[in-house]
C-alpha cells in the first residue's frame, strides 16, 4: 500500500513516501551536502524534503540552469504545497523591477543562476535572509559558472548558510568532484545507486543494446583522403618544433584541444613566427579532425553541410584563414568532389529507422528519443524518417541560430515537448539540449545515434528512459571508428565515477563536524597569484555594464561595491566625471574595421559625455592581428590627440581591475560618486548604408564604400549584375558571384 509524506505545508497525498529519499534529506539537513542519485529517482522530492524544515528560518532559493527546468520545479512545488502562492519563479524574461518585487514577497524563489547573479551584482537583492540554496545539476558548479559566484556571496552574507546540490553525474575525476564541493560549499557527499536495496523497488528495468554497422567503402575512401590532408598538417606542426613531443595522428580531440591551448599560451608569452604558425596550423588540424569524425560516424549529409560551411568561411572576406587554406588544398578538394558525386548514405540511417519501426510495431504508443551530437545529423535523420507514416518525428535543438540553421526559442521548445507528451509526435530527435532539463517520464526508448565519451552526458541520455516504466537504450556504433573508443571511454568513466563518489563520500563523512568554511574561486584568487593583497586599497563604488560582469565579479572580490547597469556610453562609470572604455587588443583591432562596433563613435561619445574619459587597452598582442600596424598606430594617435582621451595599457584583466580600483579610490576620495551620463549617438544615414552593404558575406567596410561610391545607393548596388559589380575596385569575380548568389537565389525556407 502506498504511503505519503505528511507535513503542515504539504497537500494531503501529494508526495509518495520513499525511505531512501527521507534518509538522504535527513543527512542533507545536518550539513551542506552534494546528493548524487540516478535520473528518475526523485531529486526534486529530496530537495522538497530539505526545504520544508528550512522555510521557518528564511527564504529558500532553488536554482536550475535552464528556464524549462525552472518552470518544471516551480510547477511541482505549486502542485504539492498547500499554499502555492509561496512559490515564484524568475528567469531572464522577467523584468528586473518585477524580479525585485518577487524576491520581497516570495518564500521560495526558483530561478536561473544568471538572473540571480545579475540581481546580486546590481544590488537588487541580497542573500542575508536565505536559509537554503538548492543547486540543481550541481555538476555545473565549476569555472566561472554563476553557481560559483552565488555560493561565494551566500557564504559571506548568510548567518547560517546551508546548501544542497543535486545531480545524477558529477563526473569521474575526483579533482572535479572536489572542485564542485569546494566551489559550492558542500561538506559531504551522499549517494544512492540503482543497486542499493532501498532504491531497487523504484527502479524500472532498462535494456542496453549495441547495434554495429560498417562504414561504406565510399565514405571510408573520403575519410582516408581527409586523413591524408590531416597527416600533412600534423607533419607541418611537428616540423615547427614548438611542442614538447611529436603529435600523433591517433591523438584524441581532447588532446588536440589541449595542444591548441598550450600553443596559444606560448604565443602570448613568447611570441615568435613558429608559435604563430603553429596556432594557425592547429586551427586547420581541428577542422580536418572534425571532418574525419563526421565522415566515419555521421555520413554524407552532415559532412556535405560541413564542407559547405567551410567553403562559405573561405569565401568570406572576414572568414577563417584556416578554412581558406583547407579549401585551397587539392587533396581536400578532391575528397569534397568524391563525396558530392556519390549517393551513398551512412548505414546508421537505415539502422535507426528499422529500430524505431520495430519499437513502434511492438508498442505503438511508445515515445522515443533519438540523441545525436550534431544539428546537421538531426536534420538528416528527420529527413530520412519523414516518409514512414508510423514515425512522427520532430527535431529538438537549442536556441542559437546560424546562417543555414535556425534555432528553437524556449517557447517553441515547450510546444514541441507538449506535443511529444500528447503523442502528436512519437520520436524526438534531440541534440544535447535534450539531455537535461526536460520532464518526459514516459519515454520508452532512447537511441544513441553515436556514443559520447562524456560519462555525464551518457548518464543524462540514458536517464531519459526507464523512469515511469521499463525502457530500452540502443547505441549505434560504426565499426573501427571513434564510436567504439567513445563508448568504452564513457563506460569506464561511469564505473570510475561511482568508485570516486563512494570514496569521497566516506572521506568527507569522517570530516563532518569540522567542515571548513566555503572555499570559492573568489576567496582563492590571492592564493593563485591573480591578486595580491597589497596591490590595491579596495574602496568605493563602480557602475559596470552587464557585458563586463566577469570583471565586475573580480572588482567585487577586491572589496569594491559593484552595481550592474546598462551603460550606453563606456564600460565603467567611476564618478560623475570619469568613465572608462575597456578594450582588449583583439577588441581594439576588430572595432577599427567593424562598422557595427565603430571605435571612433565609441570614443567620440565617451569624450563628449564625460569630463575625464579614459581608455584601458588590455593585452600585449596589439600588433599581432590581421589589421596593419600603421592603422593601429593611426587609431591610437587619433584617440589621444583628436579626442584627448588618455590611454592606459594593462597586461591582463587582473591589472585592469587594479587600475579601475585605483581610479575609484582617487575619484571617490574627493567625494565624487559614480553617476551615469549620456546616450549613444545614432548611426548616420551614411554609416547605416555602409553597414547594410558590408553585411553581405565577402564584403567588408572598404568594399562596401567602393560599391556605394560607384553605384550611388544601396538599391543600385543590390540590383547590379555580376559584370557591373566586377568593375568596382576590390570586387573580384568570386566576390561578385557571392553577392549575386545571396541576393538572387530563391529563398527555400
Amino acid at each position: 500500500m502506498t504511503s505519503y509524506l505528511e507535513h503542515p505545508l504539504l497537500k494531503a497525498q501529494a508526495v509518495e513516501k520513499r525511505l531512501f529519499q527521507i534518509d538522504l534529506a535527513a543527512k542533507a539537513l545536518q550539513a551542506s551536502t552534494l546528493v548524487v542519485v540516478p535520473t528518475g529517482l526523485g531529486k526534486t522530492v529530496i530537495a522538497l524534503m530539505v526545504l520544508l524544515p528550512r522555510l521557518d528560518r528564511g527564504r529558500v532559493l532553488f536554482l536550475a540552469p535552464t528556464r524549462p527546468l525552472v518552470e518544471q520545479h516551480a510547477t511541482f512545488l505549486e502542485r504539492v504545497l498547500a499554499d502555492p502562492e509561496v512559490v515564484a519563479f524568475v528567469t531572464g524574461d522577467t523584468p528586473p523591477e518585477k524580479r525585485a518585487e518577487v524576491w520581497r514577497r516570495s518564500r521560495i524563489v526558483v530561478a536561473t543562476p544568471q538572473v540571480i547573479e545579475n540581481d546580486l551584482l546590481s544590488r537588487r537583492i541580497d542573500l542575508k535572509e536565505v536559509s537554503l540554496i538548492i543547486f540543481d545539476e550541481a555538476h555545473r558548479g565549476v569555472g566561472n559558472y554563476a553557481y560559483v559566484y552565488i555560493a561565494g556571496r551566500y557564504s559571506r552574507e548568510a548567518e547560517r548558510p546551508l546548501v544542497l546540490g543535486i545531480t545524477a553525474s558529477p563526473g569521474s575525476q575526483s579533482e572535479k568532484i572536489e572542485e564542485i564541493c569546494s566551489n559550492l560549499g558542500f561538506g559531504k557527499i551522499e549517494t544512492k545507486t540503482e543497486a542499493d536495496p532501498d532504491v531497487r523497488p523504484f527502479v524500472h528495468h532498462r535494456d542496453i543494446e549495441w547495434v554495429k554497422v560498417k562504414v561504406p567503402d565510399e565514405l571510408a575512401r573520403v575519410r582516408a583522403a581527409i586523413e591524408e590532408v590531416l597527416r600533412d598538417r600534423m607533419d607541418d606542426l611537428n616540423h615547427l618544433g614548438v611542442f614538447p613531443s611529436k603529435i600523433s595522428v591517433r591523438a584524441s580531440k581532447k588532446e588536440l584541444l589541449e595542444l591548441q591551448s598550450f600553443v596559444r599560451g606560448m604565443a602570448a608569452r613568447q611570441p615568435n613566427p613558429a608559435c604563430f604558425k603553429a596556432v594557425s596550423v592547429m586551427a586547420e588540424v581541428l577542422k580536418l579532425y572534425h571532418a574525419v569524425e563526421l565522415a566515419e560516424t555521421q555520413g554524407k549529409d552532415a559532412l556535405a553541410r560541413y564542407f559547405q560551411r567551410l567553403q562559405g568561411e573561405a569565401l568570406s572576406r572576414s572568414g577563417s584563414k584556416a578554412s581558406r587554406r583547407i579549401m585551397e588544398d587539392p587533396k581536400f578538394r578532391q575528397a569534397m568532389d568524391s563525396l558530392l558525386q556519390s549517393d551513398v548514405e551512412h548505414p546508421k540511417l537505415a539502422a535507426a529507422r528499422e529500430i524505431l519501426k520495430d519499437q513502434l510495431s511492438a508498442k505503438p504508443d511508445s515515445r522515443i528519443m533519438v540523441f545525436t551530437n550534431y544539428r546537421d545529423t538531426a536534420s538528416a535523420v528527420l529527413q530520412y524518417l519523414k516518409d514512414d507514416p508510423a514515425i512522427r518525428a520532430v527535431r529538438f535543438v537549442g536556441q542559437s541560430s546560424r546562417q543555414d540553421d535556425e534555432g528553437l526559442s524556449q517557447k517553441k521548445q515547450g510546444q514541441i515537448l507538449n506535443k511529444f507528451r500528447a503523442g502528436e509526435y512519437n520520436v524526438l530527435i534531440a541534440t544535447s539540449v535534450g539531455e537535461e532539463g526536460i520532464d518526459i517520464p514516459a519515454t520508452d526508448m532512447v537511441l544513441f545515434y553515436e556514443p559520447v565519451p562524456s560519462e555525464i552526458r551518457s548518464i543524462q541520455r540514458k536517464g531519459r528512459t526507464g523512469r515511469a516504466r521499463a525502457g530500452r537504450v540502443v547505441v549505434l556504433i560504426a565499426r573501427g571508428t571513434r564510436d567504439e573508443a567513445y563508448y568504452w571511454i564513457s563506460d569506464r568513466r561511469e564505473k570510475t565515477m561511482q568508485k570516486q563518489i563512494r570514496g569521497l563520500s566516506g572521506a568527507m563523512d569522517s570530516q563532518v563536524g569540522d567542515v571548513p568554511p566555503l572555499q570559492t574561486r573568489i576567496d582563492d584568487l590571492s592564493s593563485e597569484g591573480e591578486i595580491e593583497d597589497d596591490q590595491v586599497s579596495p574602496a568605493g563604488r563602480i557602475i559596470v555594464d552587464p557585458r563586463e560582469r566577469e570583471m565586475g565579479k573580480l572588482l567585487e572580490s577586491q572589496g569594491l561595491e559593484i552595481t550592474l547597469k546598462n551603460l550606453e556610453v563606456g564600460d565603467y562609470v567611476i564618478s560623475d566625471r570619469l568613465a572608462v572604455e575597456r578594450k582588449t587588443a583583439e577588441d581594439f583591432s576588430s572595432s577599427i574595421i567593424d562598422p557595427e562596433r565603430n571605435l571612433f563613435r565609441q570614443v567620440r561619445d565617451l569624450a563628449s559625455t564625460y569630463e575625464k574619459p579614459v581608455l584601458i587597452l588590455e593585452g600585449r598582442d596589439l600588433y599581432k592581428r590581421q589589421i596593419s600596424q600603421a592603422s593601429i598606430r593611426g587609431a591610437l594617435a587619433s584617440i589621444a590627440v583628436d579626442y584627448g582621451i588618455p590611454i592606459i595599457p594593462t597586461v591582463d584583466r587582473n591589472e585592469t581591475a587594479q587600475v579601475l580600483a585605483v581610479l575609484a579610490a582617487r575619484e571617490q576620495k574627493e567625494g565624487r560618486e559614480p553617476k551615469m551620463h549620456g546616450h549613444k549617438t545614432a548611426r548616420t544615414l551614411k554609416e547605416q548604408q555602409e553597414y547594410l552593404v558590408s553585411a553581405v558575406p565577402s564584403v567588408g567596410p572598404a568594399v562596401a564604400r567602393n560599391l556605394l561610391r560607384h553605384f550611388g545607393s544601396v538599391e543600385k548596388v543590390f540590383s547590379a549584375s555580376k559584370e557591373e559589380l566586377e568593375e568596382v575596385e576590390l570586387v573580384g569575380k568570386k566576390t561578385a558571384e557571392r553577392i549575386r548568389e545571396l541576393l538572387g537565389t530563391e529563398y527555400k525556407g
